[in-house]
């Protein structure tokens, strides 16, 4: 094995173990053994939402013991399979798993620093096209688009709650909540701006275009949230769900908005057939917007004190350059990559990982 070889296996042994004590084994595998034993108990679906929690804190616990115990199978399989390769003469095969493992070991390294208060919990996303007019429009979609693919590409679900169409193409808004563990604390590095630089396509003259759409991302609202809303703080309006080009998909008027009067948010919800339904969710959407609010105002009281970092990451936050070159560029953290298309297909994780390295090393700043 060649020393390069060797220093690379033994520093993903180095960093596996210290994932291992950042997780605590020891305490996760007894937090799986609680779990299975209310899973077992016949009551527990005395309380369906209760026991929806449960199972799927028991499927996530679960999963992630397993992929570690995976990872240190592999990586101590590593030595012996370098050892059987080179009697072969072609050690040149287990090169693809050291670098798979490298990935996997580098990704799970980075989930360890989601420790926030509220990134274990799924994600709200909002998009809204901003200056660029159908270009904007269009942009919205394309980011909406990028985000649904690297979900899918995940295994993670995707609920579209609202989408506004824009006339002539592309979407004016839409709002989603994407499924699954650790989502928040994943996504909320992509809050901010998104700037498009191509040739417009809806430009008889080919003249290049610059267009905006804006990420918001939200924690999800649980039961334990004290985010109380009054009805007298509400107005709810009914409406006609529509489409694109403005084009009604329901014969009745279930689309709902929900207009908060104190702070003026605005929510709007028109997934469901049922018009309870989308008052439900888009309540949900509400409390999730004035949980974060509520965050930003305690941290902006504790910035005054002197006892946070810096309160905003800055509102443009990331490059896509269609012509006259090829190019992504995070302007936080200076990850680039030369290959639009991809990223836009959804390829973000490298964003991802750098956004969340970026924000851990502000925050420690």
């Amino acid at each position: 094995m060649q020393p390069e070889t060797s220093t690379r296996i033994q520093n993903l042994d180095s960093t596996l173990t210290t994932i291992e004590k950042v997780i605590d084994l020891d305490e996760l595998a007894a937090r799986a053994r609680e779990l299975e034993q209310q899973a077992n108990d016949p009551s527990l679906w005395d309380d369906p939402a209760h026991a929806q929690k449960v199972t799927t804190e028991l499927s996530n616990v679960q999963a992630r013991l397993k992929k570690v115990a995976s990872l240190r199978e592999r990586i101590d399989d590593l030595p012996v399979m370098y050892e059987l390769a080179e009697e072969e003469g072609e050690p040149a095969l287990v090169d693809d798993e050291l670098a798979a493992l490298e990935e996997s070991i580098g990704s799970l390294e980075v989930q360890t620093m989601l420790s926030g208060e509220y990134d274990e919990r799924e994600a709200v996303v909002n998009i809204r096209s901003g200056a660029g007019g159908v270009d904007a429009a269009d942009w919205a979609e394309m980011l909406m688009r990028m985000y649904t693919r690297w979900a899918e590409k995940n295994g993670h679900k995707v609920e579209v709650y609202d989408i506004s169409y824009a006339e002539e193409a592309g979407i004016k808004s839409a709002t989603f909540v994407v499924r699954g563990e650790y989502m928040y604390g994943q996504l909320s590095v992509e809050q901010g701006a998104h700037r498009l630089v191509r040739i417009s396509p809806f430009d008889n003259q080919g003249r290049r275009q610059t267009s905006f759409a804006e990420v918001e991302v939200l924690p999800v609202v649980e039961q334990t949230d004290h985010i109380d809303i009054p009805d007298s703080d509400i107005r709810v309006d009914v409406y006609r769900s529509s489409g694109p080009g403005g084009q009604s998909v329901n014969t009745t008027d279930s689309a709902v908005r929900i207009t908060h009067l104190p702070t003026g948010i605005v929510v709007t919800c028109q997934n469901e057939k049922s018009q309870i339904q989308n008052k439900a969710s888009a309540l949900g959407v509400l409390q999730s917007k004035l949980l974060e609010r509520k965050r930003q105002e305690e941290k902006a009281e504790m910035d005054a004190l002197g006892a946070g970092g810096n309160a905003s990451w800055g509102n443009q936050m990331r490059s896509y350059v269609l012509h006259p070159y090829q190019m992504v560029k995070d302007l936080r953290t200076n990850y680039e990559v030369g290959d639009p298309q991809k990223v836009l297909d959804g390829d973000i994780d490298g964003f991802l990982e750098s956004g969340i390295r970026w924000r851990m090393a502000e925050t420690k700043g």
